[in-house]
């Protein structure tokens, strides 16, 4: 898909529901990606939810040199972008250097630049020019004011096609909240703005060397999203998450991801009727 018809793609819904962005947080193979896709899929056809798959084809910020990375690069682009094609929906994923942008582009339809490298400018102009919708995850370290110069830096670079997404702030060495009053700061850059909402409820910087969660929470955060009005929302997504590979202890289990989705459906549509009151 070529930017502008993501853009129509993410709005298409005819009851003004939110998009979801969803799947693994890693592609840890072509099965697994597969099946997660179709479920989520059908799931968001039902419910009129716009639906991106989402994927990382390397994890590059792990705590532990041994940590999982992935399954080789050109392997999991190539799994992205099968699945794609194969359910007939956008598909997103990471980049981590101004070098990597050219060579996803080539797989993905939305290349998503990392909370950590939110102002790393030569990447937010190398993904711009590929000419792929930019998905910039707020840094947990920056206020919601000061993204618009994020997006500034894709739209300079001549791409007009950018969302932003917020992912929580760093609240302590331990935990992450949500400012829920950064959602509508950030949509007067005149671009969607998602809610992160696994990540949002992750717990960095353990002994362990491992990254902790609080899954529990996901309905909590997701409903409070989406009652502010958020644009989209962004689930990571496993059949097991206890033996996922990574960040499985902030991911919603798949056989949970349709009740959720139903729930928010209707919140959303009466959001939609208090607004047009």
């Amino acid at each position: 898909m070529y930017p502008e018809s993501i853009t129509k793609y993410l709005q298409s819904s005819a009851t003004g529901n939110f998009f979801l962005l969803a799947g693994p947080c890693v592609i840890e193979g072509e099965a697994m990606a597969i099946d997660i896709a179709g479920k989520v899929a059908e799931i968001t056809r039902k419910l009129n939810i716009p639906y991106v798959f989402k994927g990382s084809y390397r994890k590059a910020n792990r705590s532990r040199l041994d940590s999982f990375t992935g399954i080789g690069d050109l392997k999991a682009l190539e799994i992205l972008h099968k699945v794609g094609q194969t359910f007939s929906i956008p598909v997103v994923t990471d980049i981590h250097t101004a070098e990597e942008a050219a060579i996803a582009a080539e797989y993905a339809d939305i290349l998503q630049i990392p909370a950590f490298l939110c102002r790393q400018t030569d990447l937010l102009v190398a993904a711009a020019r590929t000419g792929r919708m930019v998905n910039i995850k707020k840094g947990q370290f920056l206020s919601p004011e000061a993204m618009r110069f994020a997006v500034e830096k894709v739209r300079d670079a001549g791409n007009p096609s950018v969302a932003i997404t917020e992912r929580g702030t760093t609240f302590g060495y331990q935990d992450l909240i949500v400012d829920y009053r950064g959602i509508p700061e950030m949509q007067r850059n005149g671009c969607p703005v998602i809610l992160d909402v696994t990540h949002s409820l992750q717990q960095p910087n353990q002994s362990a060397g491992v990254t902790g969660g609080k899954p529990e929470l996901i309905e909590t955060v997701a409903r409070a999203g989406i009652a502010v009005g958020v644009d989209g929302i962004f689930i990571e997504t496993h059949q097991n998450p206890a033996v996922a590979k990574s960040d499985g202890a902030n991911m919603l289990r798949l056989d949970k991801m349709e009740t959720l989705l139903e729930h928010l459906t209707r919140l959303r549509m009466a959001v939609n009727e208090i607004n047009r009151k």
